[in-house]
């Protein structure tokens, strides 16, 4: 699979991430007392009003909250007005068999490896664990991320999965985190392309530089968790996307936007979900 550039003045490649966005079957289906459908939505559209300009989208996992058929067509639904392909990976609330139901799909690309222009190549992984929140790396999936590594070492890198492979600082959240790490990091390190990880799980932003190579998360389109907290904590901040753009170089620029203060709040007295 290969992605151009949609823009003949900027090479760059320009991607959006839409992450951990907890789909419903229901029209009423909430997460800690916030429609996931309309924040969702909301997203998309401010996204639109914006005029954002982006050559794909990235959607890394928790796309649905209920497992059903139905949230995953909600998803290819509400993403259709954004007419730009979509590489999507599941996360651990997500189940893989009802995630096919909606292809072969228009925008939705359910691939390992894209070519992202001509100096960018993406690889992503399955970290889902069936049945628990902590993510992991079988040994196929750390193969794939080696053999794309070394089949072009010319390529700068952006690697997707949905668990963090750094600790965000949050007691609760680091629990649920990329189980066996120090795997994927000596991959990682074997290779010197790899310029940035984008992962989704911990509904907040984070952005760290980790032996040379950015390491990002990025806000749900639903409900915030709020950062360093050791106990379960919901953060006040709307929710958000992030935009990235990969440079020939191999550098990047990225931002995170969000929707206005105050919207979607969810039930600050929760004590988990």
């Amino acid at each position: 699979m290969k992605v151009s550039s949609s823009s003949t003045e900027n090479r760059s490649i320009k991607l959006l991430q839409i992450t951990d966005t907890h789909l419903f079957a229901p029209a009423d289906g909430s997460l800690l007392s916030v429609n996931t459908h309309d924040s969702f939505l909301s997203v998309v559209s401010a996204i639109m009003d914006r005029n954002v300009a982006f050559d794909a989208i990235l959607a890394t996992g928790d796309i649905s909250q209920d497992h059903s058929e139905a949230s995953y067509q909600k998803f290819e639904q509400g993403i259709a007005p954004l007419e730009k392909p979509c590489f999507w990976l599941p996360g651990n609330h997500d189940y893989k068999p009802n995630m096919g139901s909606v292809l072969p799909s228009k925008q939705i690309q359910p691939v390992e490896h894209v070519l992202l222009g001509e100096h960018w190549q993406m690889v992503l992984l399955d970290s889902q664990v069936v049945g628990v929140p902590h993510g992991r790396l079988s040994d196929q999936q750390l193969a794939l991320l080696d053999d794309k590594l070394s089949a072009h070492p010319q390529k700068h890198t952006l690697v997707l999965l949905h668990h963090h492979p750094l600790l965000v600082g949050s007691q609760w959240l680091d629990q649920h985190t990329l189980k066996d790490a120090q795997d994927f990091w000596q991959v990682v390190e074997k290779h010197s392309n790899v310029k940035a990880i984008l992962c989704g799980h911990v509904h907040q932003d984070m952005d760290k530089l980790h032996h040379g190579v950015r390491v990002m998360a990025t806000p749900s389109t639903c409900v915030q968790f709020k950062p360093n907290s050791n106990d379960f904590a919901l953060d006040p901040q709307s929710p958000g996307w992030r935009e990235l753009e990969l440079f020939d170089d191999g550098s990047l620029a990225t931002e995170v936007n969000r929707l206005e203060s105050g919207c979607f709040q969810p039930d600050f007295t929760s004590a988990g979900y």
